[in-house]
């Protein structure tokens, strides 16, 4: 048996491109923001890399672009947070754990899963060694050094592009 859940969506933007559409909406009942986004531009999966560090950031740009993904970068949580608020194309976000500023990567990925929790998250670092516990759930752990066969390996597990 199916049930059909009614809603008055309060329309926040829209935002109409050539061969896209994105479209945001706010529901008091449902208690969050909802938000619908179409594009055709060359189906690529959109991954936003969350890195402080400059060099490291630009390798994994390097692989993960390699392997046809669309990037957008970040150099810490406060400037991901400013992206996801304007985007509403991201699926994944390949995030650092240890980051200066307001958050680091562990509290990024507990904010993504709260606030769009369609969005897959990749966490990753040198220093600290999480679990499955640490992270929301579907959540990806990648140890540094990370090889381009280990990323894009996880980002297309967990798009399931193949």
């Amino acid at each position: 048996m199916s049930q059909t859940l009614n809603a008055a969506i309060a329309v926040v933007g829209i935002d109409i491109g050539k061969n896209s559409f994105h479209i945001v909406g706010h529901d008091e009942r449902l208690g969050g923001t909802l938000a619908l986004a179409y594009s055709e531009k060359n189906h690529q999966t959109v991954v936003l890399i969350v890195e402080d560090e400059f060099l490291i950031r630009m390798d994994a740009v390097d692989m993960i672009t390699s392997a046809g993904f669309e990037v957008v970068e970040a150099k810490d949580a406060d400037e991901a947070i400013e992206i996801l608020e304007g985007r509403l194309d991201i699926t994944i976000v390949f995030t650092d754990v240890n980051m200066p500023g307001s958050m680091d990567g562990l509290k990024l990925a507990a904010a993504i899963r709260g606030r769009w929790p369609p969005i897959k998250i990749v966490a990753t670092s040198g220093k600290a060694k999480l679990s499955a516990d640490d992270l929301p759930s579907g959540s990806r752990f990648l140890a540094k050094p990370y090889s381009a066969r280990e990323i894009v390996g996880t980002l297309r597990e967990l798009t399931g592009v193949a």
